[in-house]
């Protein structure tokens, strides 16, 4: 087993598994246990679907566009903080309207029909977007050398 050592003023690496392993079970711990203590199921159900799918998504596809990058790039030179910021409102955006489309057409799938589960689409998939972007951006801007 081999390990790579670093140089005492580099930054961390990026392990995008890692990094989305973490965007899974943090949201899905954390929803889970506020379902449970306050005896929602249907937040639980959320929790290790929408909440936390949703996060591991999110988490992975930015993750793989960004660990891609040059260390030149505009994204690895831009200040961490706007550039975070940028990334959780951008993927707010698209999952706000992934959700409202969902919650829209969902309930028309027979087995959807009656289920609570579409409806908080508009909610989860936002929420969990925003953050999960907003975390894996400003985790991937500290592994870049700064200019």
């Amino acid at each position: 087993m081999s390990t790579k050592h670093r140089s005492a003023g580099s930054p961390p690496p990026f392990v995008l598994w890692r990094e989305v392993l973490v965007a899974y079970a943090m949201p899905a711990v954390m929803a889970a246990a506020g379902g449970v203590a306050s005896g929602q199921p249907h937040l639980v159900i959320a929790a290790l679907t929408t909440i936390a799918g949703t996060s591991a998504v999110v988490a992975g596809a930015l993750g793989a566009r960004l660990r891609r990058r040059p260390d030149g790039s505009w994204a690895a030179r831009a200040p961490r903080l706007p550039l975070a910021a940028g990334a959780g409102l951008g993927a707010a955006v698209l999952a706000a309207l992934l959700g409202w489309a969902g919650a829209r057409w969902l309930p028309d799938v027979p087995a959807l029909a009656g289920s609570p589960w579409p409806a908080r689409l508009r909610l989860d998939l936002p929420i969990s977007a925003t953050i999960a972007a907003t975390m894996i951006t400003w985790r991937w801007r500290g592994t870049r050398r700064h200019p």
